[in-house]
């Protein structure tokens, strides 16, 4: 991955956004990675695989049957709601 001090980020921001079509940027502030800049396609993929995860883990309560249903969960909402007030 390569990385880059904000200011040269700013000051080349044409090509910080060329590097992050081929690969991960990091950004640093004060010499702490602050962010990384991804192309569009990696964020799509990035957000497949986390769509994909969560309804694999979905599909794992549904068949073990570890969920409330809408009654209990209202009741369980309710009751934290009574507490805090």
């Amino acid at each position: 991955m390569i990385q880059l001090a904000a200011r040269d980020a700013k000051n080349n921001f044409g090509e910080l956004l060329d590097t992050a079509q081929r690969e991960p940027v990091s950004i640093a502030k004060k010499g702490r990675p602050v962010v990384v800049v991804i192309s569009q396609q990696e964020y799509g993929r990035l957000q497949a695989l986390e769509d994909a995860m969560w309804a694999a883990r979905a599909d794992a309560a549904l068949q073990a049957a570890e969920f409330l249903g809408t009654e209990a969960s209202a009741a369980a909402v309710k009751e934290v709601i009574d507490a805090l007030t």
